[in-house]
């Protein structure tokens, strides 16, 4: 446990010490300001008569999904990708730590990240409520969305740069499937009768989106449980081949 803080501590440091953390985080505070700054205005203006607090926060925590798919790739592409770059990732397996406690503290100091700047769009809503009071449960159903969507995110990222020495590669191989992932359900009617179940089932976008209107489902958390822990353990495969290709 005491190996598995160090690592969890130093993969923290890592990131809020290194400058591009901080245009990352720049890039993302200015983006999801720009999304709610512009939603706030279109609904105020072309409302006609909806629950503007209702749908406001919908089309808002929809918009910062996207931020998130862009954000998230340039947070997990150093992960491993570095470690393979300047030969440290066989030094790292060889410590007295198992290969899931490296994963889990990467992949964790990576979501606290995320959540430090998701934390940083609260004040979002406390502006919209010092106007106007509006209940907090549909609120925290989606926060809870974009932490779960996030994991899936990061999870991903973090297998993808598992695979190869190249940060680059990495982000762009994270960031274009999860777009993807997310465009699927997009256009259904271009989706052929048979094939349409299974979009529905795999898009990123139909899982997050009751989460963006205050709807728990639990079918959808554990599909983004799922999809974690499937990428978490594709990663563990990966070093395990590594290691076996290093003994030979």
């Amino acid at each position: 446990m005491r190996s598995f803080v160090a690592l969890f501590r130093k993969e923290l440091r890592s990131y809020f010490g290194s400058p591009p953390f901080y245009f990352v985080a720049t890039a993302f505070l200015a983006y999801a300001g720009y999304y709610f700054h512009s939603d706030l205005i279109y609904f105020i203006t072309f409302g006609f008569g909806l629950n503007i607090m209702e749908n406001f926060w919908q089309i808002l925590f929809v918009d910062l999904r996207l931020v998130l798919i862009f954000a998230v790739p340039l947070l997990t592409m150093r992960l491993l990708a570095e470690e393979r770059r300047l030969g440290t990732l066989e030094l790292l397996l060889t410590y007295p730590l198992r290969d899931g406690a490296i994963v889990a503290a990467k992949l964790g100091a990576c979501l606290v990240v995320v959540a430090t700047l998701l934390a940083g769009t609260l004040v979002y809503p406390l502006l919209v409520y010092h106007v106007e009071p509006f209940a907090f449960e549909p609120l925290f159903a989606a926060y809870l969305g974009l932490l779960l969507f996030a994991g899936v995110c990061a999870s991903y990222g973090l297998f993808i740069s598992s695979l190869t020495d190249s940060q680059v590669l990495a982000g762009f191989l994270t960031a274009l499937p999860l777009l993807l992932l997310w465009l699927l359900s997009w256009n259904e009617a271009a989706a052929a009768s048979g094939t349409l179940p299974v979009v529905r089932a795999i898009s990123l976008f139909n899982h997050f989106q009751p989460f963006s209107v205050g709807v728990i489902d639990l079918r959808d958390v554990f599909y983004f449980l799922y999809a974690t822990g499937l990428f978490v353990w594709a990663t563990l495969r990966v070093l395990e081949a590594r290691q076996w290709r290093g003994r030979r």
